[in-house]
């Protein structure tokens, strides 16, 4: 069954609180609702935008002329593993993320534990390859099942058609912006040719888990790079290191109401790189290629945690790659933060930095 909800906003809906109305919402809980709404507003020539979590939008005060769907299905399923070394474990679109790790944390599921406590839908996950700490899901993830709207049906995409790279994938490299028709003047907004259905994730059986990859993380759990430590305490451990730089949903820590990182950390040419002053931070990411530190950026370029404080828009004050609504912030404010922010670190590097959450009706 689907139920329209009559009045909503995306400062309702979203985990940085601002954003304009929304024309139409409906919350499809099972598979063949959600497809039937995104195919039924197709036909009709609808805009449509599904909604997972809303932790990674960023709505414009004018809000969505469209239909909005929200998945809100939550089935985790695993078949029983007692005498496997190797499990599926598949989540639907809507499964919160957090939800999904914490299962396989409990059910002795190794490969996603570092991926603790990132917000949201695990539907968003392989559109964003979302990683943290050494891990991203595109290690695990198996296969992604999809209604494709282009061909109108229903496809289940192999890891290796995915066409994963850093913070992408196939299912975002289709999504287009599409104009509004009814004013073509308007800022574009998003649309994707796959809709997420649910994503299998291929598991491993263990009481350790992988080998940690990522310093700060080893540091914590007092092991060293590359060695093993017990899931549960991975897991703790993320969830503590997430928390102390405002990477955790807390309602009473506005340094969380974010789209958690606001920019991906920019991918440059060797040559660019090696012109970063000395001490940027810079990692191999193949076929010459290096990465360095969206946050090292910016706060090398004047903009330190807090930055806009006491305004309503400001840089968090744990993590300078979080922007923030303080409290009564709109999209507007939002924008003119991030845009100070990419300009500043553009005129001091010669970076233009990326934004990471999905911009809607407008742009930076």
């Amino acid at each position: 069954m689907t139920t329209d909800v009559q009045s909503a906003t995306f400062s309702e809906l979203t985990t940085l609180g601002v954003g304009g109305p929304v024309d139409r919402l409906v919350d499809a809980t099972t598979e063949a609702d959600l497809i039937d709404a995104v195919r039924t507003a197709d036909d009709e020539g609808v805009p449509v935008l599904v909604l997972g979590g809303g932790s990674n939008l960023l709505v414009s005060d004018a809000g969505f002329d469209g239909l909005v769907v929200r998945d809100a299905r939550r089935d985790i399923t695993t078949p029983d593993h007692s005498a496997c070394a190797g499990v599926t474990l598949t989540a639907v679109a809507g499964a919160v993320w957090d939800d999904v790790v914490a299962h396989a944390a409990a059910h002795r599921l190794k490969g996603i534990e570092a991926l603790s406590g990132i917000p949201g839908s695990t539907g968003a996950t392989p559109v964003q390859n979302v990683g943290a700490y050494g891990q991203e899901v595109s290690q695990t993830i198996a296969t992604v099942r999809v209604w494709d709207r282009q061909r109108s049906r229903v496809r289940t995409l192999p890891v290796a058609d995915l066409q994963f790279g850093y913070r992408t994938s196939l299912l975002k490299r289709s999504m287009r912006s599409l104009p509004d028709e009814a004013d073509p003047g308007a800022p574009w907004f998003p649309t994707p040719r796959y809709v997420v259905l649910d994503v299998t994730f291929q598991l491993r059986v263990a009481d350790l888990s992988e080998p940690i990859a990522y310093g700060e993380l080893a540091r914590a759990l007092g092991v060293e790079v590359g060695e093993r430590a017990p899931l549960p305490d991975v897991r703790a451990a993320v969830l503590a290191l997430r928390g102390r730089k405002g990477m955790v949903l807390d309602a009473a820590d506005p340094d969380t109401r974010s789209a958690g990182s606001f920019f991906t950390n920019p991918v440059l040419a060797e040559a660019d790189a090696a012109a970063l002053p000395e001490g940027a931070p810079r990692f191999p990411a193949g076929d010459g290629l290096v990465k360095s530190s969206a946050a090292w950026l910016i706060e090398q370029a004047g903009f330190a945690k807090g930055y806009g404080l006491p305004g309503p828009a400001a840089l968090s004050t744990k993590h300078t790659l979080a922007l923030t609504n303080r409290g009564g912030a709109n999209a507007g404010d939002l924008l003119a933060l991030a845009r100070t922010v990419r300009d500043g670190v553009a005129q001091q590097f010669g970076i233009v930095l990326e934004p990471e959450p999905v911009l809607v009706g407008t742009d930076l």
